[in-house]
């Protein structure tokens, strides 16, 4: 017998739920069945399509150490106040604003999410173990805000500045009753830009804290606009702290005062963070007086590893920069290739930068000649002033041979013990800096950029 039959048969004529009962698998479980299965596919391909940082997140979350330390987006703690004197912009979907004239938006807690780590083997460095792994590149999300955390926003300006494509403006700004530094995308920056400033804030988070590395306190990663939060050292980069100690007016707030122990407190704390930075394989390559930052206590803490991350991740060969020339080693100015030998040297030159308060290295000879001078066995000359064992590590650092220049163990060691002996006298320097003097002196182009951050 035919199930119409049946049909016909249970149920009398016109009775529509008897029929709906007979046929229930046919009519109702399979197609809710067909559904979900369409639902589920769909939400799984919008999810590759516009959330592929979630899927590997879901993929590599078996993966992850329970030791690894994550780099944790920043909740708005409840009661603090909307931006004071600026504010972002969050009005437009497809943007990844920055500060705008100020405007107000309703007290709520942002969505902010863990960055997810990125480094990658650089070419023009040795081989070194790593623990990152590939990040997937951060999309643009519907409009949100910035976290109310922040208020007395305010632009970070450089020492001195030269014409730049940087896609990253600086800001200070209060947060959780500290002063912290903004590192706010600019609106222009395009996806590749946006993915490197994720992968610059996670590798921060996996190197670890530091006392004399820069805090890391948090970071927007999916809300325009894509913030990084640096703790703040308020006598800023130690290039223009020195600078600052040339100058002979009274009352000066915060106080540059520079004596030759206080440069060997500071070299210690230097020498401690670059030793942390090459028992991770990890050199530096940028080891300069605009390169460190100083706290009102006078701590030091080394900065610049915006370039260390670029040259991990970058597949071609690294462009020559004429503004570093003066502060590498002769290896890497013939080619050779780096080891941490080539970052004492440059802490050598670091040292000699203090001493005279911010002289530029080699003023007098032009960029092209370091290689032909440092062949000839030539030294940089010894500042007035400075004593003979902080003048001997000056040299032991920049020795024409890697060999023959001390470990940083031994540069500690005799930075520890100079200290004890080292004067307490203020040192001096005649006159300031005459910025475009020093730019060529240094070997600045038009094409390089000062930064702080």
């Amino acid at each position: 017998m035919s199930s119409i039959s049946n049909a016909d048969f249970l149920c009398t004529q016109g009775d529509t739920l008897c029929e709906i009962r007979l046929y229930e698998q046919e009519v109702i479980i399979v197609p809710i069945l067909l559904l979900a299965c369409f639902v589920v596919t769909l939400v799984f391909i919008l999810l590759l399509r516009f959330c592929p940082e979630k899927v590997d997140r879901i993929r590599m979350g078996s993966l992850k150490s329970s030791s690894r330390r994550v780099l944790h987006g920043i909740d708005a703690p409840p009661g603090i106040n909307v931006l004071e004197h600026e504010s972002i912009a969050m009005d437009m979907p497809n943007t990844y604003s920055t500060f705008h004239p100020p405007s107000s938006y309703p007290a709520k807690n942002p969505s902010v999410v863990d960055s997810p780590p990125l480094l990658a083997q650089a070419q023009d460095l040795p081989p070194y173990k790593t623990p990152f792994a590939p990040v997937a590149q951060p999309r643009e999300l519907p409009r949100q805000r910035l976290p109310e955390a922040f208020n007395l926003v305010s632009p970070l300006r450089g020492s001195f500045s030269l014409r730049s494509d940087s896609s990253v403006s600086l800001y200070r700004a209060r947060m959780e009753n500290r002063n912290v530094v903004l590192r706010v995308l600019k609106d222009l920056a395009d996806a590749t830009e946006r993915h490197a400033f994720l992968g610059f804030a996670s590798f921060l988070a996996q190197l670890g804290p530091h006392p004399f590395l820069p805090e890391l306190l948090g970071v927007v990663s999916l809300r325009a606009p894509l913030v990084t939060v640096v703790e703040e050292l308020e006598n800023r980069d130690l290039l223009s702290f020195l600078w600052r100690c040339r100058q002979v007016e009274e009352n000066l707030n915060p106080p540059c005062e520079m004596t030759e122990k206080r440069i060997f407190t500071m070299a210690q704390h230097l020498t401690s963070a670059l030793t942390f930075l090459h028992s991770k394989d990890i050199l530096h390559g940028n080891i300069r007086a605009r390169s460190v930052l100083v706290s009102k206590q006078h701590t030091a803490k080394l900065w610049g590893l915006q370039g260390v991350y670029n040259r991990k991740n970058q597949t071609g060969t690294q462009k020559d920069d004429p503004s570093m020339k003066k502060w590498q080693a002769p290896e890497i100015l013939a080619k050779r290739g780096a080891g941490p030998s080539s970052d004492v040297w440059s802490f050598g030159i670091l040292l000699y930068e203090m001493a005279t308060l911010g002289e530029a290295p080699f003023a007098e000879l032009p960029v092209n000649e370091l290689l032909q001078f440092h062949q000839r066995g030539k030294s940089l000359r010894k500042p007035p002033n400075c004593s003979n064992s902080l003048h001997s590590i000056i040299k032991g650092c920049c020795q024409w041979k890697d060999a023959e220049r001390p470990s940083l163990a031994e540069v500690s060691r005799k930075l520890a013990s100079g200290e004890k002996s080292a004067s307490d006298k203020v040192l001096k320097a005649p006159g300031a800096i005459n910025i475009e003097q020093y730019l060529q002196e240094a070997g600045y182009e038009e094409a390089n950029s000062y930064t702080i951050f």
